[in-house]
């Protein structure tokens, strides 16, 4: 059971509704868990403030619905008044709706339940499409829409019993490819048992990744996997990089999905050459920073191949990578380092102890003029050696760049010594750097371990320690390309495996696995 993320919930709606119904506000966070969001939303909650958000964006988005200009193209049937009740219509709605909305046919308990609060409310307001914003609205904050429960199945061919049903599986699938909820076509293959047939499940994994909306699904896999809730927080001194505003910082994430998309999708090439490929996308405002000409003055997005002369080259040195992992007002090779550990290779770097003087590092009078100079006489400590052992070497690398991204040669007057060494691996500056992290085994496993882990919304547990590494394997196989490891992900038996609880009751009946009762 785990909540949908506010991207997922944007997503069903645009889908269900149109791209025509606006909405804002926040939700509750997700806690980043084991490096992904997709993993804290198995344990997130929602508050009593949470709780009054959904309602005033369920409100908002079943007013919308029901207005003069969305009622005719979003409510199929038309009442035999608009000043009374009309049951027909209103049952017609809600089970086409609330399908959508909950994943799954409703129960007829369901249907009737809402299509009686439609009816009470247009009978007292005189208004037919009053009663339908208050039954949709109650749909909207539903725990059945919020929550995406694995609802199962008994089946006496697997050791547990039990199998993940019909539209549980749908759900699983469209998440994972879509980052959104399954079509009318999928939950109708869902809801003929279709998905259970290896024949029928691919012709559906198909249809999904030559969708328009498998972009979504990859730009949502990326966007938490390289820990874009950074951006949330992002700012710059504008003394210090007047170039660098918001719009800037809007930009250099766009710029990270659009790099990744046509990589991995358009392209379909190998996930390691994200590491180490000069092509790229630009408007005017990135250029500006990345001081190469605008292809595009007007404004807008073009693309862009830096030159062999370039430092630029793999998306550590994307201004979206450096300018996150620094300080608002200088570079940080330790924060860098350490994103590239945790976030691109799955090593986790512990927290400085509380009691660790910053004082050599921070002095601005430091006769030390260099980042490399005062990391020097900051690791003296024995406290702080161990963990700048690990990310310094690879933070250094990328010192040729600011704290907003842009191209610099010295600090204080003094030349930048970008030379460093990954895991035995030695480089001179940031081109030789992404070279290292190209050929790293880690750099590989890591985005298996993470895909695996994200498409199952849990982490990867002892058990499925070989289910990893045939998907490893695989992704060498098919030259590390990242659809041909999702497909094989969509398709396998580990994907959809379920271990219920062990009171689940589920003998003629369908049950939920792991939710709490």
């Amino acid at each position: 059971m785990r909540r949908l993320t506010e991207t997922q919930y944007r997503n069903v709606i645009t889908d269900v509704f149109g791209p025509t119904i606006t909405f804002g506000g926040r939700f509750d966070p997700l806690p980043r868990t084991e490096g992904l969001l997709a993993l804290g939303a198995r344990t997130a909650r929602i508050t009593p403030g949470g709780f009054e958000q959904y309602y005033t964006l369920a409100r908002s988005i079943a007013a919308q619905v029901t207005d003069e200009d969305h009622r005719e193209t979003l409510i199929a049937c038309k009442p035999a008044s608009a000043n009374a009740p009309d049951d027909s219509c209103a049952k017609q709605f809600f089970s086409e709706a609330g399908r959508l909305l909950y994943r799954r046919a409703l129960t007829a308990t369901e249907r009737d339940v809402a299509v009686n609060a439609a009816h009470e409310v247009a009978e007292i307001s005189n208004d037919f499409y009053k009663g339908i914003a208050f039954g949709l609205t109650g749909f909207l904050v539903s725990p059945k829409f919020l929550f995406v429960t694995d609802t199962i199945e008994p089946d006496l061919t697997q050791s547990s019993g039990v199998r993940l049903d019909g539209p549980a599986r749908a759900a699983r699938l469209s998440l994972l490819l879509w980052n959104s909820g399954p079509d009318d076509a999928l939950l109708a293959s869902a809801e003929s048992g279709d998905l259970a047939n290896p024949a029928a499940l691919a012709k559906q994994v198909d249809r999904l990744m030559r969708s328009p909306k498998f972009e979504d699904g990859i730009r949502a896999f990326f966007a938490d996997f390289l820990d874009f809730q950074k951006f949330e927080t992002l700012e710059k001194d504008m003394v210090i990089y007047p170039t660098f505003n918001v719009r800037a910082g809007e930009d250099a994430q766009e710029q990270l999905m659009r790099t990744i998309a046509d990589h991995v999708i358009v392209r379909d090439r190998d996930y390691r050459d994200l590491f180490t490929t000069r092509d790229t996308f630009l408007t005017p405002r990135l250029a500006l920073i990345y001081r190469v000409p605008a292809q595009n003055p007007g404004g807008g997005w073009s693309a862009y191949e830096f030159p062999k002369e370039d430092p630029h080259a793999g998306i550590a040195t994307a201004i979206g990578f450096l300018a996150v992992n620094s300080h608002p007002g200088r570079s940080s090779p330790t924060i860098r380092g350490r994103a590239i550990r945790e976030t691109l290779l799955c090593q986790k770097v512990p927290d400085p102890p509380g009691t660790v003087d910053f004082s050599v590092f921070n002095d601005p009078s430091s006769p030390h003029k260099t980042a490399r100079e005062r990391l020097t006489a900051h690791r003296t400590a024995d406290a702080c050696a161990g963990c700048h052992k690990i990310t310094d070497p690879i933070g250094l690398a990328l010192e040729n760049f600011d704290g907003a991204g842009a191209i610099r040669t010295a600090e204080n007057g003094e030349p930048i010594d970008a030379s460093g060494d990954l895991d035995g691996i030695a480089f001179k500056d940031a081109i030789g750097l992404g070279k290292a992290l190209r050929e790293n085994p880690a750099a590989t496993s890591c985005v298996v371990n993470r895909l695996y882990a994200y498409a199952l919304g849990r982490p990867a547990e002892r058990g499925d320690a070989e289910s990893v590494a045939y998907f490893q394997k695989a992704f060498q196989r098919d030259g590390y390309r990242v659809k041909a490891l999702l497909k094989q992900i969509a398709l396998s038996d580990a994907f959809y495996k379920v271990t219920p609880n062990s009171d689940a009751k589920t003998a003629g009946a369908h049950t939920t696995a792991g939710a709490p009762s």
